[in-house]
């Protein structure tokens, strides 16, 4: 179980991008945040990331913005063990403080190794089926689209639901349902029972179209948590992070979503009554979007009837009105909606630069923005 944990050390003055990249290398989820002893201050999670970013603090803050958040939390003060613990032991504690990854440390405070969930409990597979919403017209990107779904359009050497597949099967989901109306015979012909593929392909083919959501009331009553992507969204994101995301805050559904930046061509004034307060000149208006990506649990497929039309916003807003927990996990990785001609044609620059990967990455550290 003896980890090189040297990736994992971070000091403290180290900025929210440098922790995200160090936990992006280090493919354990987390980063140990020492002091100028190698003693441990705080441990930082890619969750803990991304709830920095939901609350507005930027990348490029240091580390230590974060632990007043932690403070907040549940488990303000980092979940350790000690070398010589048992893996019972361990399982135990992690179990009970709802944490997938443990340092151990030595008498002196100091890490010297690092417990993961996913070694002592081995999972080849992620407890998640997938969705894939491909049933769309593409009106946006025709004539392109005249005699081919959007999805099948092609990026790269591939069609888009290709790369689409392809990032499922390597995070390890393999049940895969794919939602079909225009042209499902195109998608059907290409990828058959998915077995070339790597995955499990059941086709859902709506006889009308059914909005955003309405498909997933074809689909049989799943066991495990249903993860619902639009056929038009290239992405790196990580879903065994959004997953994790997901459990951590007991959701019953998790949107993922995306910073959108806006510049006003106008100055904003701000008035009370016909009094102005304050002139901003042309300010960047910032606001969380949905990324076309979703993960709900299985109570929430259960209120999608069968032929019900229903968009996924409509679905959000249902669950909120009736009390149940609704979670944004936002998108760091790379993403992409492909909706339009610029953006495919952003599609084919970003495949030929290597932006768009099969293995899920973290976050975009080239710095490269996708447009809406």
């Amino acid at each position: 179980m003896a980890h090189s944990i040297y990736s994992n050390l971070i000091d403290e003055a180290a900025t929210l991008r440098q922790v995200m990249t160090s936990i992006d290398q280090n493919r354990t989820g987390i980063a140990l945040v020492v002091n100028e002893d190698r003693q441990l201050v705080a441990t930082v999670t890619d969750g803990d990331i991304r709830r920095a970013v939901l609350s507005g603090t930027g990348l490029d803050e240091p580390v230590n913005q974060l632990f007043s958040l932690k403070q907040q939390s549940p488990y303000p003060e980092p979940v350790t063990a000690q070398i010589d613990d048992s893996h019972h032991k361990l399982l135990t504690l992690m179990r009970e403080r709802n944490v997938r990854q443990i340092p151990l440390l030595d008498e002196q405070g100091r890490p010297v190794d690092l417990v993961i969930m996913d070694e002592l409990v081995p999972a080849s597979e992620l407890p998640l089926q997938a969705v894939v919403m491909a049933g769309g017209f593409g009106t946006r990107l025709a004539p392109l689209t005249k005699t081919v779904p959007k999805p099948m359009l092609p990026v790269g050497d591939r069609p888009m639901l290709h790369h689409i597949i392809d990032q499922l099967r390597t995070t390890g989901i393999t049940e895969v349902h794919v939602a079909t109306h225009f042209k499902p015979e195109v998608i059907e012909q290409y990828f058959g029972d998915g077995e070339e593929f790597g995955v499990h392909i059941r086709y859902v083919e709506e006889d009308k179209p059914l909005g955003t959501a309405g498909a997933l009331g074809l689909i049989a009553s799943p066991t495990t948590p249903l993860l619902v992507v639009n056929g038009d969204v290239l992405t790196n994101v990580n879903y065994q992070a959004m997953l994790n995301f997901h459990h951590e805050h007991d959701a019953d559904l998790t949107v993922a979503s995306r910073k959108y930046e806006m510049k006003v061509p106008f100055g904003i004034l701000e008035c009370d009554g016909p009094l102005v307060l304050r002139v901003r000149e042309k300010p960047i208006q910032s606001s969380f979007v949905s990324a076309g990506i979703y993960l709900l649990n299985p109570s929430v497929h259960a209120q999608v009837a069968q032929g019900e039309r229903l968009d996924m916003p409509d679905l959000i807003t249902r669950l909120i009105e009736s009390g149940q927990r609704v979670a944004t996990f936002p998108v760091l990785e790379y993403w992409l909606d492909v909706g339009r001609h610029p953006e495919y044609l952003q599609a084919q620059e970003d495949v030929r630069a290597g932006a768009v990967a099969s293995v899920p990455r973290g976050l975009d550290l080239a710095g490269h923005s996708a447009t809406m």
